[in-house]
Parts: C-alpha cells; sequence; structure tokens
C-alpha cells in the first residue's frame, strides 16, 4: 500500500552555525507539523517502486540544497540537489520579517503584530511556491509541506 509522506526529518547539525529561542521554536514546530501533515512523493523512488513513508535529511551542500531520502529502515533511496540561487531573496526576506515578528510579539500593538504577521505569511507563502516550482519534475508535494520545508531551509541559512 503506498504512503507517500514524510515520517521523519533531520537537519544537518554541522550546517546549523547558530540558534536563538525563536528559531528553535519555528524548527521544532514546523519539524512537528510537517511529520503530523504531508504529501511527499520522490518520482525517482516512487517509480522504483518504494511508495513510502519517508525519512528526511536536509543540509546545504556547496551552496545547494541536499535533501536525502530514506525509506522508511533509513537505506538511503536517493539524494536531490537543489539550487538555492533563487530562494537567497526570500529566505533573506523571510529572516528580516521574522525578525520584525518577533520584535513586535514583545512590544507592539495587536494590530501591528497582525500586520507584520500578514507579511510573513506572504513571504513565506511565495517562497513555498517557489520550492514546489523547484521541486518539479522530482517531488510531488503539496503547498502546506513546502512552506513547512522552506521554513527548515532557513534555519539552515542562519548565521549569528
Amino acid at each position: 500500500m503506498a504512503n507517500p509522506r514524510i515520517i521523519d526529518v533531520t537537519l544537518d547539525e554541522a550546517t546549523i552555525l547558530w540558534r536563538n529561542p525563536d528559531i528553535e521554536q519555528e524548527r521544532r514546530i514546523a519539524i512537528f507539523d510537517l511529520i503530523e501533515e504531508n504529501s511527499f512523493k520522490p518520482l525517482r523512488a516512487f517509480g522504483n517502486g518504494h511508495v513510502g513513508p519517508y525519512r528526511l535529511k536536509l543540509s546545504v551542500v556547496d551552496g545547494r540544497l541536499s535533501i536525502e531520502i530514506s525509506d522508511e529502515s533509513e537505506t538511503l533511496l536517493e539524494t536531490l540537489l537543489i539550487g538555492l540561487a533563487r530562494f537567497r531573496r526570500p529566505i533573506r526576506d523571510y529572516f528580516a520579517i521574522c525578525d520584525s515578528y518577533y520584535q513586535a510579539i514583545r512590544k507592539a500593538s495587536t494590530q501591528e503584530i497582525e500586520t507584520i504577521d500578514m507579511a510573513r505569511r506572504g513571504v513565506h507563502n511565495r517562497a513555498a511556491e517557489l520550492l514546489v516550482e523547484r521541486l518539479e519534475g522530482k517531488v510531488e508535494t503539496d503547498f502546506a509541506t513546502a512552506r513547512r520545508l522552506f521554513t527548515l531551509i532557513c534555519v539552515l541559512h542562519i548565521r549569528g
């Protein structure tokens, strides 16, 4: 029976150079939500009879996103490499708006927080659409899964 979904995701700890409590919370929520509900069908592995579920390991290698896709028993099925050049601006924009959001939740009015949060969701949504586009022909996924994966890609790019 086919089960094209993610059951585990890890981030390469060597790639993550710096963390703060806000980012660590974003990471935990993204992973929890991703595991709870997702749609992820790597086309090559699926076509070779590996119908899921899948384990992912995300890292950045030579400026590219590396997605190691393994089966339930942790046998590596394939590694996808995706250029990150087109993600530089969305990642930078997302960091900037998140920083504003974290500052706002500590001292701004409810309306200001909601305005910043709407902008944050807009940046996040555009980045998720870009990720779906970049995965085309490699992985079939839904929008919510792409949003959560983009959050994790951002975590891999944090610099202190």
